[in-house]
């Protein structure tokens, strides 16, 4: 049985995120809902904790982040109670990302899951692991 290039990713196997047609819509729907979050007013709090809510896979509790923020596909990502993230968080989210409770994330942080073979001709191909 042949795996998707999804499937390929949870099994932290190489794969092409580039033209899987699942991956490449999961990640646009993330990239409009992280815009969507990043034009909202500071004072839009009700707002912005909704999208939050709908991006992430689970919210415990509290959440803030200060924008810009961007992910890849957001679902991969938890937070549990209390969670805040300063201005420029960075989260690529290929693989789980859990945050447990009272996390403070200073300005400028990145959390990256996605990883990229060394070797020339595998890179140049597209490839990536999770």
């Amino acid at each position: 049985m042949t795996m998707t290039e999804k499937e390929k990713a949870e099994a932290g196997v190489l794969y092409n995120n580039k033209y899987d047609e699942e991956l490449v819509a999961e990640r646009m729907a993330c990239n409009d809902l992280c815009h969507a979050l990043n034009l909202l007013k500071p004072s839009q709090l009700a707002e912005r904790e909704a999208i939050l809510r709908r991006l992430f896979g689970a919210v415990k509790g509290e959440i803030e982040i200060s924008t810009p923020f961007y992910c890849d596909y957001g679902y991969h990502i938890e937070v549990g109670e209390r969670f805040y993230a300063n201005y420029n968080c960075v989260i690529l989210d290929e693989a789980p990302v859990i945050f447990g409770d009272d996390v403070f994330i200073g300005p400028h942080c990145g959390f990256y899951t996605a990883g990229h073979p060394i070797d020339f001709v595998q890179r140049n191909k597209g490839l990536e692991y999770a």
